[in-house]
């Protein structure tokens, strides 16, 4: 039976919560998309060589910016990262990431798009891959990313 009393011997989140006492970190907003082409597949980007996390697969995106939202901030993203064109109104969103990393806390929203102009490159260096849903966990990812996979995959 549930029990209100924070003083419970009953560890459950209470327990975790207690041990999750944190120094303030600054915050870092990022927005990541699901690319998904016609047959379904998921765009995913290698982080290249010289950056934070090299090696590990992600949904393409990026830092918001001052004065951005995070919808703003994909679409900025997706043209400078890989080339193509979407809008605002092509970004559906799904859920979110939360995640404390050593220096920062990232709060990552993920948006699905279906629609975009323009065929992705990576233009910065990074190798891009279209992966079928049921095999995005095959992919190691930075840890921000991969507790979005399963609710990604349940959509698709």
């Amino acid at each position: 039976m549930p029990t209100t009393d924070p003083d419970a011997t009953d560890e459950g989140c209470w327990g975790a919560g207690a041990r999750a006492v944190a120094t303030a970190k600054p915050m870092l907003l990022v927005g990541a998309v699901a690319l998904i082409d016609g047959d379904g597949r998921v765009l995913l980007a290698k982080r290249p060589g010289g950056k934070s996390m090299a090696g590990l697969w992600e949904f393409p995106g990026g830092k918001v910016q001052d004065g951005e939202t995070p919808e703003q901030a994909v679409v900025r993203e997706l043209q400078e990262e890989l080339g193509i064109d979407t809008r605002q109104s092509c970004l559906a969103p799904i859920g979110f990431a939360s995640h404390g990393y050593t220096d920062f806390h990232l709060l990552m929203p993920l948006y699905v798009c279906r629609t975009w102009r323009g065929t992705p490159s990576g233009r910065e260096g990074q190798e891009l891959k279209w992966v079928r849903p049921m095999r995005l966990g095959d992919y190691d990812m930075p840890p921000a990313d991969a507790p979005l996979v399963p609710l990604l995959r349940d959509l698709l």
